[in-house]
């Protein structure tokens, strides 16, 4: 029989984990996968939502975590659908969605769950982020619309303990359930990027704080889940910047979000002209990938894979 300190926490871990689920979005992750997986205490509920995955993810997922609820996705749905799949499965009070490149601790999502509680008024709490090499990688900031288009922060701060912030990187984030479901899932049409910006601005605008829980630290590998090509990095940044213009015309109208992408458009077409001159083809191919993006939100065109 256990007593004292011991046994008050042993209750308190049986506690925390029965409140929270874990959600991972997976395509072909295999290279990155395994280290989430066996970073995750074992008792945690896992649903793993895979888009299409080529490779080995899934092999992986079923060898280490058996108890998982998989949802195969035939072709890819972007981050939101799948993370929205999801989310319309949990039945705990909370969800830690975690990228598939993260590494995790009991004792970081501890200490996600404890703000939680002591923040009642906040919706989504988000840890601080170290990269591979144990450096902190920007993962919240204080004022949304001063971000950079592809999300350079407005000031770059490390708090000491908690703070209420405008946006929480979508890496890895503790989200209070009652609050996603009030205010509705992640937008179907936003395919990839800025996905976590939105949710951000959603909760706000329905009166739900924001915090940065400085006291839970995860290692965020950042870009490991999937294997990059050319075809990844028009992708990639194609809808960086679409999404960027939609979240303008969003919220800010469409004759703000036009002028935004028309100056992007031109801004990044001129950049590719240079960099194809200069034989930089790598830098070419992003900024004409960017300039596209920018173009085709302006127009109309939907980066959503889900019917209308």
């Amino acid at each position: 029989m256990f007593t004292g300190n011991g046994t008050a926490s042993i209750l308190q871990d049986i506690l925390m984990a029965a409140r929270t689920t874990v959600i991972t979005i997976t395509h072909n992750g295999g290279l990155v996968i395994g280290g989430l997986l066996k970073s995750l205490p074992a008792d945690l509920p896992l649903i793993v939502v895979d888009n299409a995955s080529k490779d080995d993810t899934l092999d992986i997922v079923t060898s280490l975590r058996p108890d998982a609820k998989i949802i195969r996705n035939p072709v890819g749905l972007g981050y939101g659908a799948a993370a929205s799949q999801g989310l319309s499965e949990v039945s705990t009070e909370f969800a830690l969605l975690a990228n598939p490149d993260a590494l995790m601790t009991q004792d970081a999502i501890d200490a996600l769950v404890q703000a939680a509680d002591q923040y009642p008024e906040a919706a989504m709490f988000g840890p601080l982020h170290k990269d591979g090499n144990g450096n902190i990688e920007p993962s919240h900031d204080v004022e949304l619309w001063k971000r950079g288009i592809f999300g350079k922060q407005a000031y770059e701060i490390t708090p000491e303990g908690p703070i209420c912030v405008e946006f929480l990187s979508g890496a890895v984030n503790l989200v209070r359930m009652n609050a996603m479901k009030e205010v509705g899932f992640y937008d179907p049409e936003i395919y990839l990027y800025f996905e976590d910006d939105d949710m951000c601005m959603r909760f706000r605008q329905a009166g739900y704080g924001l915090i940065l829980v400085a006291a839970s630290v995860v290692t965020h590998l950042n870009g490991g889940s999937v294997r990059p090509n050319r075809a990844y990095y028009w992708e990639k940044f194609w809808n960086i910047a679409w999404s960027r213009i939609y979240f303008e015309t969003k919220y800010k109208g469409r004759l703000a979000g036009s002028c935004l992408g028309i100056k992007y458009a031109l801004r990044y077409a001129g950049k590719a002209l240079v960099h194809g001159i200069a034989m930089k083809r790598a830098k070419g191919w992003r900024d004409l990938a960017r300039s596209a993006g920018s173009l085709a939100a302006v127009f109309g065109v939907r980066a959503s894979k889900l019917p209308r």
